[in-house]
């Protein structure tokens, strides 16, 4: 993508203070782009993370703090990667002011959290200048994100006692919502979800709210998550949904609807040629497990099955955080998240119209908007 720009980076100071940033051999070519990554390490609370800032060509990079016990740091690289490189995309095509980043601290949140950690990653973020406003993601939650503004002034999805927007994860199960219904029109010439199925891979956080959307909206919901408590949580506050006895179960059910709400990875080759729903639109990060360039979106359209870019979808968390930025007002918020609607019917009919993957598409339209608008300029944080 040569709309976005690759400025000199300028590495820190000792470990512990400011952040290492580097320019890795590989990752760092013209499929990738990424401005600028940096190591985060301070010995005393044992913090070890990695901020990536893909894009500033329309903003600052805006993306949540995954906190996830990674087996090695090139496991950890290679998602923070993968993961701020999705987050240029959303927010391009959510019509926002900003740029691309993600951030990984390396570690168990049930055992490795603390709040010494959780401040000395605030700094770090603060050194970057505002190039770089976190959130929450994985691991993380709205009390972490008050523990981090003590520290920086660059962060989002604070409590509403704190002057933030509370849970993302309340506009980011409406926005699937809404977006599940623009591929319903699309595909049945309704926006109406009442008698399909959907089946659920993953009910946390996300996961588990979408599922309240769509029994309300009429559908029959089959769910599934490696967390037997998620499972007991749904099917506490709605004992009508059906119980898959895993993911291949539910993907080889009699589907209408299929919604991966968990970790990336979910569309591989033997997922998409098992399924039998006719419309894939979950909450999922990073859903292509070869991110797309070996075929997975191609296959899907070979196959008609209606892929909704898991990107477009799913950001109506960043969409609630970032309006923080402006002083958080729900119903301006809200009203934006609807808008996904629109945005995933254009997608689908361009994608119909070219001939070309609706992950394509996506990925054309949010290049396009960057070009525009970004023209290719660098955010520089004024202080």
């Amino acid at each position: 993508m040569s709309v976005l720009t690759h400025p000199e980076v300028q590495p820190g100071t000792s470990p512990g203070t400011r952040p290492t940033a580097f320019r890795a051999p590989g990752p760092f070519d013209p499929a990738h782009g990424h401005e600028q990554v940096a190591y985060c390490h301070d010995r005393a609370s044992g913090l070890r993370a990695i901020i990536a800032i893909h894009s500033t060509a329309l903003g600052p990079a805006l993306g949540g703090t995954r906190f996830f016990p990674y087996a090695t740091e090139d496991d950890a690289l290679a998602d923070v990667l993968r993961l701020s490189r999705g987050m240029t995309y959303k927010n391009a095509l959510a019509g926002l002011d900003l740029g691309g980043g993600k951030a990984v601290i390396i570690g168990d949140p049930a055992t490795d959290k603390s709040e010494a950690l959780l401040r000395a990653y605030g700094r770090f973020i603060e050194s970057l200048g505002g190039r770089y406003i976190t959130a929450c993601d994985v691991g993380t939650f709205v009390p972490d994100m008050d523990v981090i503004h003590r520290e920086t002034r660059h962060v989002t999805g604070r409590s509403t006692v704190h002057g933030g927007s509370g849970d993302s994860s309340v506009l980011t199960a409406f926005g699937v919502f809404t977006a599940m219904r623009a591929c319903a029109e699309h595909v049945w010439g309704t926006t109406s979800l009442r008698g399909r199925t959907v089946g659920v891979a993953g009910v946390g956080k996300v996961g588990h709210q979408l599922v309240g959307h769509l029994l309300g909206a009429g559908a029959h919901v089959v769910v599934t998550d490696v967390r037997e408590q998620a499972v007991d949580a749904v099917r506490a506050e709605h004992p009508e949904v059906e119980v898959a006895a895993g993911t291949d179960e539910l993907v080889r059910s009699r589907l209408d609807v299929y919604a991966p709400c968990a970790l990336g990875g979910a569309l591989d080759r033997p997922t998409i040629e098992a399924l039998r729903a006719k419309v894939v639109c979950g909450a999922a990060n990073n859903q292509l497990a070869d991110d797309g360039e070996g075929g997975l979106a191609e296959r899907m359209v070979e196959r008609s099955i209606t892929y909704a870019p898991d990107y477009l979808v799913n950001s109506g968390g960043v969409i609630q955080v970032s309006d923080e930025l402006e002083g958080f007002d729900l119903d301006r918020a809200r009203h934006r998240v609807e808008g996904l609607f629109d945005a995933t019917l254009g997608v689908l009919r361009r994608a119909a119209e070219q001939g070309i993957s609706p992950a394509h598409a996506a990925g054309h339209l949010a290049e396009e908007r960057i070009a525009a608008v970004g023209a290719g300029r660098p955010y520089l944080a004024r202080r």
